[in-house]
């Protein structure tokens, strides 16, 4: 079945599955706290409405062009096999209508934001694409993959003021960080299958135990580096506040994972996450809120 025979909601759900519209939760927050940074406060609905375009059609972009790119993996992992397009909910065509779509958006929201957005959409398109590549020939994926993430924040603050300012590239480098923790966690799952493939991730060539490790070495590292980012910023103790309660649960998550058990890794992969960012942000906010008042 293919989604020209559905209508409606079951239509609509195919293609949020497809790009994992949920996990946009992951870098939107943080592309909030570099719009907030950036602007001061509230840079305007316009602005804002921008920016939340672009970061959308940019992921979008992504998952679509990883679901290309990866139809015949998937096909053959058990673990994503019933993905859109292996399973026959989409067809390669359908997906590259969509991604294509996804880039003009994308580009054009760049191009009413500022000169500086614009020029260097390309440049984002560039990573958040090319991570999808990656797995093919390094282990470390994870951390472009957290590159293309960490943009997101930077790219806000473009977005916001038409330049860039150094006061940001630690919350870059910080989620990065995070992002590959996480992701590092996530092909625990894979590691036997990346081996029989050829293909490339932490797990496969360090092996669960040691890539438990790197992984702990970069959430420990986001967490420095998104200090050190509020030092910068002149964020105020409920900002520092909020990377001490992220701290905690990063050290949960990593509690939660073992070499030989991994029956806890959606919840450390999906539910933990979304709350460091959604917290990250809420406590700037507040910090923000309370030092201008």
């Amino acid at each position: 079945m293919t989604t020209q025979s559905l209508r409606g909601w079951p239509a609509f759900r195919v293609y949020l599955e497809m790009i994992k519209f949920e996990h946009s939760i992951f870098a939107l927050p943080f592309a909030m706290l570099g719009m907030l940074w950036a602007a001061d406060g509230w840079p305007g609905w316009r602005t804002f409405g921008l920016i939340l375009v672009a970061m959308v059609s940019c992921r979008s972009a992504a998952m679509a062009f990883n679901r290309i790119l990866d139809r015949d993996i998937d096909a053959k992992n058990p673990r994503t096999k019933m993905r859109a397009i292996p399973a026959g909910l989409l067809q390669p065509r359908q997906v590259n209508v969509f991604f294509y779509g996804s880039c003009a958006i994308f580009v054009g929201a760049a191009a009413l934001l500022n000169p500086l957005a614009l020029a260097l959409s390309p440049v984002a398109l560039l990573f958040t694409l090319g991570y999808s590549a990656t797995k093919r020939f390094t282990p470390l994926c994870h951390f472009v993959l957290g590159f293309s993430l960490g943009i997101a924040p930077a790219a806000a603050w473009i977005a916001t003021t038409g330049a860039l300012h150094p006061a940001i590239l630690p919350v870059t480098f910080g989620v990065m960080a995070w992002t590959a923790g996480f992701d590092i966690i996530y092909a625990l799952q894979d590691e036997e299958f990346d081996r029989t493939e050829g293909l490339r991730s932490l797990p496969e060539t360090l092996g669960k135990a040691r890539a438990l490790v790197v992984s702990r070495l970069a959430h420990f590292a986001a967490v420095g580096l998104l200090a050190w980012a509020g030092s910068l910023a002149g964020a105020g103790v409920v900002y520092f506040a909020g990377v001490a309660v992220a701290a905690g649960i990063l050290v949960y998550e990593q509690s939660l994972v073992k070499p030989d058990d991994l029956s806890r890794v959606n919840l450390a992969f999906f539910t933990l996450n979304g709350f460091v960012s959604i917290l990250v942000f809420l406590f700037a906010w507040a910090d923000w809120f309370l030092r201008t008042r």
